[in-house]
């Protein structure tokens, strides 16, 4: 390894202090630390190393990697998540063991999960008017003074329902944790190929959430004329939709690459997670 990336959430206080030590660490080892990119939350600008480094190392939760895995997406750069708060699903390091972790991740002692995601595009007037990509989910919902709004649902080209209901999310197994689990989704194991349809407070008791394959693409036409409809991606960009609105969601053809230097499983975390710890 030559050059490694870090980003930094900022709202975390020992994170720029850890920025410091972490350069001097690797430097002493001869190996170069790129600029480092601050953030303040989940979003970062598209890293000026994306394709100049061979790691990137996020400094905070699972947010901060969720952003940067969008903003990585395509490049193939593996993601070392550190967790500077409470145990997440993603990031796979805590304070504690960190720097013996990454000794021996400069010994090959390392495995690599590749992630699904997820692939979103708006249509409005034929016209593709956004396009994003969602390592966790993407999700329509209404806003907070609108009523209950109506999605026209395809799977394919079938006719499924028209949900009358707060909103709906498209979750990929990496997000069954997230915003799906909350609103009665299923938990799937992040290495399935899957992808999960889950309305949100659907008034209609028919309504229950699908598991359905990352072959089929999903269709949802927003038919009503509500304010403050909004499209969200990961929790952390947003993108405001309109009537009759097509939203696209499909596996993406790319993948996010998640380092992974702890024996600690799935089912582990989620039972730490299930207890409140």
């Amino acid at each position: 390894m030559k050059r490694v990336g870090l980003v930094v959430n900022l709202r975390k206080k020992q994170g720029e202090r850890l920025v410091n030590i972490l350069t001097d660490w690797f430097e002493k080892r001869g190996i170069e630390v790129a600029t480092p990119q601050y953030t303040g939350g989940g979003e970062v600008a598209r890293p000026d190393f994306s394709n100049e480094v061979d790691l990137v190392i996020t400094l905070g939760g699972d947010g901060t990697l969720l952003g940067t895995a969008r903003q990585m997406a395509g490049t193939g750069v593996p993601i070392l998540g550190v967790n500077l708060g409470r145990l997440g699903f993603l990031t796979d390091l805590e304070m504690h063991d960190l720097f013996p972790s990454l000794e021996k991740f400069l010994h090959g002692e390392y495995e690599i999960e590749e992630r699904m995601m997820l692939t979103a595009k708006v249509w409005r007037d034929h016209k593709c008017v956004g396009s994003f990509h969602a390592l966790n989910d993407v999700v329509i919902t209404k806003g907070p003074l609108s009523r209950i709004i109506g999605l026209e649902t395809y799977v394919d080209n079938e006719y499924i329902a028209t949900y009358r209901a707060d909103g709906i999310i498209v979750a990929s197994p990496t997000g069954s944790t997230a915003y799906s689990l909350s609103a009665g989704g299923p938990i799937v194991t992040p290495e399935l190929q899957l992808m999960i349809l889950t309305p949100i407070c659907p008034h209609t008791f028919y309504a229950r959430p699908i598991v359905l394959p990352d072959s089929r693409t999903i269709r949802i036409i927003l038919r009503s004329n509500s304010l403050e409809v909004m499209l969200t991606v990961d929790g952390q960009v947003g993108f405001p939709l309109q009537k009759n609105d097509e939203i696209i969601v499909s596996k993406a053809d790319i993948t996010t690459k998640l380092v992974k230097l702890r024996r600690r499983t799935f089912f582990e975390v989620l039972r730490i997670k299930m207890r409140g710890e």
